[in-house]
């Protein structure tokens, strides 16, 4: 058995086990011990794993966990991964790094990280909402007035939006979204967590766009979720959807440890 230290992350509600990967010791082909570590109960407890491993060309790879085992881009995670790279003296304030879905760049100030998203070239309406990838697929639902985002039922209306036959084989991530008093607030059901968590990085970022997609609000837009408050800046372009699109949120350790795997 070896043991193997982590860091415990939180950005902006979501959480994470965080490994220093660099020699390539965790098993992360072992679904079922990402599932065991991400338990609340019976382990240590977080909505997925990131590892930051060595790359031949950028300054680290960050590799993202869901607790199912799936992998996926996070943007909250991303954050996250670039706040702990500071920390461990792989980079400075400054960052290029490979995630699952391509390069990014990002910039650290405090525990504020700006990151830089995927180009977004295609928003889908939908009679219900939108759905878009950035990232990560994510559908979105603007709830009506008269529907209180706080009473909604995110974990049926957002099981069955996940599983829902025009997003299958791969899913999506549902989220729920309504501004209230200027402010735009939302929830989200994770696909991978398969539950309603906190936030989610690219979920906010797919609120942000289908909102300036279907009601031209303009950049940045900030957004509530129930884990914190996450601003999304862009460019609209009418031929090409939406560039330089970055995302600013905070990113802070929680607490260290070590797990025997």
């Amino acid at each position: 058995m070896n043991s193997l230290h982590f860091y415990k992350y939180q950005g902006a509600g979501n959480d994470f086990l965080m490994f220093d990967n660099r020699k390539l010791l965790f098993p992360s082909e072992d679904t079922a011990l990402i599932s065991r570590l991400c338990d609340r109960r019976f382990g240590v407890g977080g909505d997925g794993i990131i590892l930051l491993n060595a790359h031949p060309t950028y300054d680290f790879e960050m590799v993202y966990h869901n607790a199912d085992g799936s992998v996926a881009m996070c943007g909250n995670g991303a954050r996250c991964a670039v706040h702990l790279a500071n920390r461990l003296g792989i980079i400075s304030e400054e960052t290029t790094f490979q995630a699952h879905d391509g390069v990014h760049t990002a910039a650290i100030e405090g525990e504020q990280v700006t990151i830089n998203l995927s180009d977004v070239f295609q928003v889908d309406t939908y009679d219900d909402g939108y759905f878009l990838d950035t990232g990560t697929r994510h559908f979105v639902r603007v709830l009506p007035e008269e529907q209180l985002l706080s009473d909604y039922n995110v974990m049926i209306e957002g099981k069955k939006l996940r599983y829902d036959n025009r997003f299958m084989p791969k899913g999506t991530n549902a989220n729920f979204t309504q501004t209230t008093n200027g402010q735009v607030q939302m929830r989200i059901y994770e696909r991978g967590v398969e539950n309603e968590t906190l936030s989610s990085g690219t979920g906010i970022t797919a609120v942000a766009l289908a909102l300036a997609h279907a009601d031209n609000l303009e950049s940045p837009i900030t957004v509530q979720a129930k884990g914190g408050r996450i601003t999304i800046a862009f460019k609209r372009e009418e031929s090409r959807g939406f560039t330089q699109v970055f995302m600013t949120g905070p990113a802070v350790m929680v607490f260290e440890g070590t797990v025997f795997v």
